[in-house]
């Protein structure tokens, strides 16, 4: 009996130190987000409200509706939302591809391969990004080309990266899909094979089917990056606004608009701070929350995966 009762205590203590772990992790993930989303609803009012910290007396969408005029939102969505979907189609097929090539077969080099492709998550961007511009203002197709085109503001140069596996942190989309495949039983694929199966169409409608919470996980880490991406976007299609360059040129565009309509606004420099943080912050909101949507639908998924990732292999 004193045995139960001290493996009893021993179980609810270990719960409860486990729950306060969660929840400080919880609190510190979550703070920044409630503080901006919290901030977003506030008036000019609340700003010199003492007692106001976390709930606005005076909510308003007005930073809002500031901020998707300013921002152009519709059109800089749906531009966002192109190229993060394209691109993420065409790096799920093709690490998916490596993945798989890289999980069930064996050949000279093939380890090489794999250490290459992780070593790229180690290379800063900006380190290659001079000779990447360099290759697609003057691309000739391997020397192919007599004539270099130039594919500076096309979608050319995240199509052709997405679909060669060299895109942005595409070595760990190739790691997280070959340990799913490696963890795979091969008596599924030697069933196939029996069956007469070739081998695309094994990997097409029997490895596939079961490595959908390994794609959600690579869709969603591929659609993030891209959706968030501010280097490759400015370098490559300079010119055009996506979300983040639109959000960064917007709150200058509602703050200048503020002070020549309002004279109190343009005479205090406090104030302007202090706006600018308002409207700033609401149009953060507006790019956060198509993720949290996305995410919402697609979490039991991608929780999933990431355990069956870290497990296996």
């Amino acid at each position: 009996m004193r045995l139960f009762v001290k493996e009893r205590t021993k179980k609810f203590v270990v719960s409860l130190l486990r729950t306060i772990l969660l929840i400080g992790i919880s609190y510190v993930i979550l703070l920044p987000l409630i503080n901006r989303l919290s901030t977003a609803f506030m008036s000019v009012e609340d700003l010199y409200d003492q007692s106001v910290r976390w709930i606005p007396r005076n909510p308003t969408l007005r930073n809002f509706r500031l901020m998707w005029e300013h921002m152009d939102y519709v059109r800089s969505f749906g531009r966002s939302f192109f190229l993060a979907m394209f691109t993420s189609v065409l790096q799920l097929i093709t690490c998916s591809m490596v993945g798989y090539g890289l999980a069930r077969f064996k050949f000279p080099g093939s380890n090489l391969i794999f250490g290459l492709a992780i070593f790229t998550l180690v290379v800063p961007p900006q380190l290659i990004m001079v000779p990447m511009y360099l290759n697609f203002r003057f691309f000739d197709f391997l020397g192919i080309l007599k004539e270099p085109i130039n594919l500076i503001g096309t979608y050319w140069p995240f199509a052709l990266m997405s679909f060669t596996g060299t895109g942005f942190r595409n070595g760990l989309y190739i790691f997280i899909m070959r340990q799913f495949f490696k963890g795979m039983p091969r008596a599924l694929e030697e069933a196939a094979y029996i069956d007469g199966a070739s081998l695309f169409t094994t990997f097409w409608r029997v490895m596939i089917p079961g490595a959908v919470p390994g794609l959600v996980t690579t869709f969603l880490f591929s659609f993030v990056w891209q959706w968030n991406d501010y280097l490759y976007v400015t370098t490559f299609m300079a010119g055009r606004s996506f979300l983040p360059q639109a959000l960064e040129g917007a709150a200058s565009k509602v703050h200048r608009a503020i002070n020549e309509a309002d004279a109190l606004a343009a005479s205090s420099g406090f104030l302007d701070d202090h706006f600018y943080s308002l409207i700033n912050n609401a149009g953060m909101i507006l790019v956060i929350v198509p993720l949290l949507i996305l995410y919402i639908f697609l979490q039991r998924y991608f929780v999933e995966s990431i355990e069956r990732t870290g497990i296996v292999g």
